[in-house]
């Protein structure tokens, strides 16, 4: 049985490529996603975390490992199917508030701090993988996505939930990426959302990917108050803002307000912004496929 992963470049990488300093980069993400206090956010997306484990078939008994967790909303939900969870996440506060809320509910789980690259088990340890808007901001897409088709068994699922390039999170990274640009090199986290460019990361070993486009209302009590609660709490924009001299952070608030605007469905009295993201549930090949 193949042993554990260990962090090593990407095998994927075309040889044309501008290979990025993965390590540096996963390092500066790290401390962004441990900067603010992303569970405050967090836990108004779990009802991401319920849909996906109806869409991936989470039943009781079964092995789920939960990838790039956060606050645990795809944790919980299966475990409230009496699933046997592993929750990981390579920020070791965001796992302490999903180890909360599990204890409040009386849900046991196992919490494991794992680099979702470097995931520390064996081969098809698990029947089922899920991840909701974790994996996808991952630097090294093909490592991350070889790393959940190696643990999860043959004929298992993987659920993965990612924000779409046209959506208004996708919208949304590239506001503030005029104003902060990402490392270079670095693909966009939206791809994930593209469901052809999941074809080509999981297509090989897939026996089959179904996927389908929803959306997640974001709600809020105006355009100021989303801002100020990303703006403290969400690790990416509190650590765009943080970037900027004064002049610089003016800029980038007015350009989110615009983007705010045009995507708000409710009216001058309060805020809610439809943000599409891809529902994706892949099957992992038998072994008897693969040969």
């Amino acid at each position: 049985m193949t042993q554990p992963s260990t962090s090593t470049p990407s095998p994927r990488q075309p040889p044309d490529a501008t290979i990025p300093d993965y390590a540096a980069i996963k390092q500066r993400q790290q401390a962004t996603w441990a900067s603010g206090d992303f569970a405050i956010i967090g836990v108004t997306l779990q009802i991401v975390g319920e849909s996906l484990a109806e869409a991936a078939d989470v039943r009781a008994g079964e092995r789920v490992i939960d990838i790039a967790a956060g606050n645990g909303n795809a944790t919980l939900a299966a475990a409230r199917r009496f699933a046997r969870v592993t929750s990981t996440d390579y920020v070791p506060a965001l796992l302490d508030k999903g180890r909360a809320r599990a204890a409040a509910e009386g849900l046991t789980v196992e919490f494991r701090e794992a680099d979702a690259e470097a995931l520390p088990f064996y081969d098809g340890s698990f029947d089922v993988a899920l991840s909701t808007f974790g994996v996808m901001f991952t630097p090294d897409h093909p490592r991350c996505a070889g790393e959940m088709m190696r643990v999860v068994r043959g004929g298992g699922r993987i659920g993965i939930a990612s924000w779409t390039p046209e959506g208004f999170i996708g919208q949304l990274f590239k506001t503030v990426g005029r104003h902060v640009p990402p490392p270079a090199g670095l693909v966009s986290p939206a791809m994930w959302g593209k469901e052809d460019y999941l074809r080509q990361l999981f297509g090989k070993e897939a026996a089959s990917i179904r996927a389908q486009p929803k959306m997640f209302n974001f709600r809020y009590a105006s355009g100021a108050h989303m801002i100020q609660v990303f703006r403290d709490y969400y690790g990416p924009v509190h650590k765009a803002f943080a970037a900027l001299d004064p002049a610089g952070q003016q800029a980038l608030e007015q350009d989110m307000l615009a983007l705010l605007d045009r995507h708000n469905t409710a009216g001058d009295n309060s805020l809610v912004v439809p943000a599409e993201y891809l529902e994706a549930v892949i099957i992992k090949r038998t072994p008897e496929v693969l040969h």
